[in-house]
């Protein structure tokens, strides 16, 4: 079972990178690179690797939602003409989903049966210790504690350069007061108008 799901896994990974690569719609592209990161994480988990499978669920899969939206967004996109396609795609998609399924049962079967045979000397984990997770979890706060919270820190200074920048004052850009909002008062925002029939209100 577990050398079935390790080639099932395989196979889609490369059919979905190849149709990422030759999609014309770059949305259907992105969701080419979704079926293909979700495909790497069942290759992790066979391998014993449970942390670098949900990494790649979690992460991966979560930015390629957002750089979905953004090309939804950013793209000039025609969505009467995908509405009129979802009919043509949806043996497809119907398809995809079984497809999806199919491969989750085998990936949870294998891992439950033990992975993909020396998977635990691969990663260099004693046979009946702890998981990887742990393993991991256990060196990052005790012998690489330091290393940890300096990468917290300068992901943190990136995090705030990146707001200093933002903020800076630029030419024709208005800029947010949040204080003058917050003191602002109903009376100052809301206007009472008792229009006559057939006339509009004068902003």
């Amino acid at each position: 079972m577990q050398i079935f799901a390790f080639y099932l896994f395989a196979v889609m990974i490369i059919a979905s990178a190849t149709l990422c690569i030759f999609a014309r719609n770059p949305v259907h592209s992105v969701l080419w690179l979704i079926m293909a990161f979700f495909n790497g994480a069942g290759l992790m988990l066979l391998a014993g690797a449970e942390f670098i499978a949900a990494l790649l669920l979690i992460v991966y899969v979560g930015a390629v939602a957002v750089l979905f939206l953004f090309v939804v967004m950013m793209l000039d996109i025609d969505f009467a003409e995908l509405r009129a396609g979802f009919m043509k795609n949806l043996p497809l998609g119907i398809l995809l989903a079984v497809i999806l399924v199919v491969e989750i049962i085998f990936g949870v079967g294998a891992w439950t049966a033990g992975g993909m045979g020396e998977a635990t000397a691969v990663v260099g984990l004693p046979a009946g210790g702890p998981s990887n997770i742990e393993a991991l979890g256990s060196l990052l706060y005790t012998k690489y504690i330091f290393l940890f919270e300096a990468a917290g820190l300068v992901l943190l200074v990136a995090m705030v350069g990146a707001i200093v920048l933002t903020n800076r004052k630029r030419g024709g850009v208005r800029r947010q007061n949040i204080q003058k909002q917050v003191r602002r008062r109903p009376e100052e925002s809301i206007r009472n108008e008792q229009p006559e029939v057939g006339r509009g209100i004068e902003l």
